[in-house]
């Protein structure tokens, strides 16, 4: 379901004013309802108080961990998280995405490429209105699909086992396990995954991709270092092993 406008609000988390104050800015010049926050406990208390759509996170926060607040939000919601930060070594990026960031951005940035991503990373969340000339992307209604132990229920973007407990998904678990099931026995190398998941931001290094799939395996394996649904084809990418079926 989209959400008009004056519904979207994005918690922008920063320890600079300034910064803070740009990316104001930049949102409410595009519609957005915009929240600020200075540190973990400011967004915490942000998420809290108001229905939040978009959380653009700072590593660098002064006396708190980024990372570590990334890992509280997500342990707490499922709210798409947009790094911004003055950290852009590759494994800040690649925890970043362990923890379940949807996206990555280093300081010094354009504000329309951060305006550019988190419209991405929002309408793959379906949040995107038709009014900004782009919708959410159509899923055939009624789309389920029935693997293992688990149902993937497409068009409401929920993974569920068969005894009814949910599993959250970041976007990027999500996309990963839709294309999966939809290609059950195929072998798919990574590159073939990277042009798959368009619309993502990846790293040229294989190691992106590799991370996606061990957080995926972590929330749908029984036993993730000896899976049985994610299968590694040495030398080549993964192969979704499971019976699939639609329901």
């Amino acid at each position: 379901m989209t959400l008009p406008p004056e519904a979207r609000t994005i918690l922008v988390v920063d320890d600079e004013a300034p910064v803070r104050a740009l990316l104001r800015d930049c949102f409410e010049l595009e519609g957005y309802k915009v929240e600020e926050a200075a540190d973990a406990d400011a967004a915490m208390a942000a998420l809290d108080a108001a229905s939040v759509q978009l959380v653009t996170l700072d590593l660098n926060l002064g006396g708190d961990n980024g990372l570590e607040l990334a890992r509280r939000i997500r342990a707490r919601c499922n709210v798409p998280i947009v790094m911004i930060t003055g950290k852009g070594d590759t494994i800040d990026r690649v925890v970043g995405l362990e923890l379940g960031a949807d996206d990555y951005i280093a300081k010094p940035f354009h504000v329309r490429e951060v305006l550019a991503r988190v419209r991405a990373v929002l309408r793959r969340y379906g949040a995107i209105d038709a009014g900004e000339g782009k919708s959410a992307p159509a899923t055939p209604a009624g789309e389920v699909w029935a693997f293992g132990k688990w149902q993937l229920d497409v068009g409401c973007r929920r993974l569920q086992s068969n005894e009814g407990a949910l599993r959250e998904l970041t976007t990027a678990e999500f996309d990963m396990l839709l294309m999966f099931v939809r290609r059950p026995s195929r072998v798919l190398s990574r590159d073939n995954i990277m042009d798959l998941l368009k619309g993502h931001e990846w790293s040229p290094l294989d190691r992106s991709i590799d991370t996606l799939v061990a957080r995926l395996r972590k929330k749908v394996e029984d036993i993730p270092d000896a899976p049985s649904l994610i299968k590694t084809v040495r030398g080549v990418g993964y192969v979704f092993a499971a019976d699939v079926r639609k329901v």
